[in-house]
Formats: C-alpha cells, structure tokens, sequence
C-alpha cells in the first residue's frame, strides 16, 4: 500500500477538508461560511493524523481512510465550536482567531457545529467511503466515533465538567471526566485506523493504551500551557481555566507532580506500541513531541 509522507500529512488532511465545506451561492451559504471559518482554521490535526497513522502501520490503505480521517476532524471541530458558546466555556478566541460564536452569532455557530457534527456520519457512509474499506470496516468505525462522541465520550465528559465547575473534585473523577472529554476521540481515532486496516486483535489493544495514555498526558499538558504557557502560542486566554474556577490536574496534582505524570503516560505510550516493531517509529516520536508542545 502507498503510504503518504507524515510530512505531508497536516496539508493532506487541509485539501481534503476543504472538498466537504466548498464555497457555493446556496440559501445556505452562511451556515458553509461558519462551518469553513472553524474547520480549516488550522491547529494540530492530531486525530485525523492518528487514524492515517494507525491506518498506514497496520497495512492498510491511508487514501482510503482519508474520509473518516476527516470526519474525526469535524467532530473535534463542532464540539470547539460549541464549547466556546457562552452557555459553555464562554471563550472568545480559539487558535489565535475571534471564536466561531464572536465572528457569526450564537445561533449561527451552534447550526455550524450541529452541521460538522453531521457531516462527519454523512462522510464516513458515503457509498465511496464505503466501497474503498467495506461495508463492514465502515461501520466498525462508523460506531466506534459515534460512542466517543456521546454520552459515554465526549458529551458525557463535557456533561462532568460542567456539573465541576466551581468544585474540588478528586483526582479520580478528574481522569474520568478527561477520559471521556478529551481521551475519547483520540482512542477512537487510534482504534478506526486499526480497523479500517483490518487489524489483528493485538494492534487494536496496543493502539487503545497508547491512545489513553497520550490522551492523558495531552490533557495534563494543556492544564500546565493554562497556567504558564503563551497566549500568543496557544491561541486562547491563559488561565481561564483558574478563572471560571474548573480542578485541573495542576491545582489536584501541583505543576510538579502534574509534570511527572505527563512523563510516564508518555513512557506508557511508547511502551504499548512495541508490537508494531519499527513501523511504529513514527508514533513514538509523535508521543513524545505531544508531551513537550507549547500549544
């Protein structure tokens, strides 16, 4: 199988991105506008990467699991879109750009995240996405997005951290919540680049613990860059987190075990990958460089 060069990767996803969200004259064209400003504003691709990773290092086809590479991205995006509103996280920039909700109004955002949200099932169920995997692997991964995006992932976590909010909470049910608003989509993305590859059983397990433990750690690190990391590098307001008085693994853990944490779920990623012998190279550094971003 031809594998696409990791370089490349951040504008191979772009280009196809851009294909979903195309500038038409439709009765629509506001809802497109909203839903292209969040979805091609740049940022990390670290999920959609991963599912062409996994994907490419289990010997699968990475063209052909571009699409629902793309949908993990428009999920992602609608839940930033939506947790900027201020009936959420009331933030008002995101990547170093006014957030959706400033720019187009609260009702016109909330539709461009319903829209994305959407789209995401519409592309992974297009008849070409599943005549290049299978019916079968289409819907494997169809279903493993879907429950990281509701109440047992992603909603469910947000759910946790809303009800949080002004409250000291344990560690336990800070990992909990984390686990579901943040680890979820990065597990699932791991696990539908497995099998959509047709992985053996051990690669699908080794790509869950690796995903749960740079989860974490990408987490944790994001409670650190809140405290102490550049506005200009991350693109939003530091230390709106102590402000809107949400537990982090900082003010649980102390910024020193915190930083010790980050480390050994790193090293726990790393570790889990070691069945996929050098063709998980890439991953490994991936880990690493996630625990030492600065944004």
């Amino acid at each position: 199988m031809n594998r696409i060069d990791p370089q490349k990767y951040v504008e191979v996803i772009q280009t196809a991105l851009e294909k979903y969200v195309p500038e038409k004259k439709l009765p629509q064209s506001n809802l497109f506008q909203a839903m292209r400003y969040s979805l091609l504003a740049g940022g990390k691709r670290i999920r959609p990467i991963l599912v062409l990773e996994f994907c490419g290092d289990c010997g699968g086809d990475q063209e052909s699991a571009l699409p629902f590479a793309c949908a993990v991205e428009m999920i992602h995006t609608y839940s930033l879109i939506h947790d900027d509103l201020p009936c959420m996280d009331n933030d008002a920039t995101r990547r170093g750009h006014p957030s959706n909700h400033i720019v187009f109004g609260e009702a016109q955002a909330m539709l461009a995240g319903d829209a994305l949200q959407a789209m995401a099932f519409e592309t992974m169920l297009s008849p070409d996405s599943i005549a290049a995997v299978g019916a079968r692997r289409a819907a494997a991964a169809t279903g493993i997005l879907a429950k990281a995006a509701g109440a047992y992932g992603m909603a469910g976590g947000q759910m946790i951290d809303l009800q949080s909010e002004g409250k000291r909470i344990s560690a336990d049910t800070l990992i909990q919540m984390d686990e579901c608003k943040t680890g979820a989509l990065i597990c699932a993305a791991c696990q539908m680049g497995c099998v959509l590859a047709g992985a053996e059983e051990q690669k699908l397990h080794a790509a869950e613990k690796y995903a749960k433990a740079i989860g974490l750690a990408f987490q944790i690190t994001d409670d650190i860059l809140d405290v102490e990391g550049e506005q200009s590098l991350l693109g939003k307001p530091v230390g709106s987190d102590l402000e809107n008085g949400k537990s982090t693994y900082v003010t649980t853990l102390g910024m020193e075990k915190a930083r010790l944490l980050v480390k050994e779920l790193t090293g726990e990623a790393v570790s889990a990958i070691e069945c996929f012998g050098t063709g998980g190279e890439y991953l490994r550094s991936f880990a690493v460089q996630l625990s030492s971003r600065k944004n």
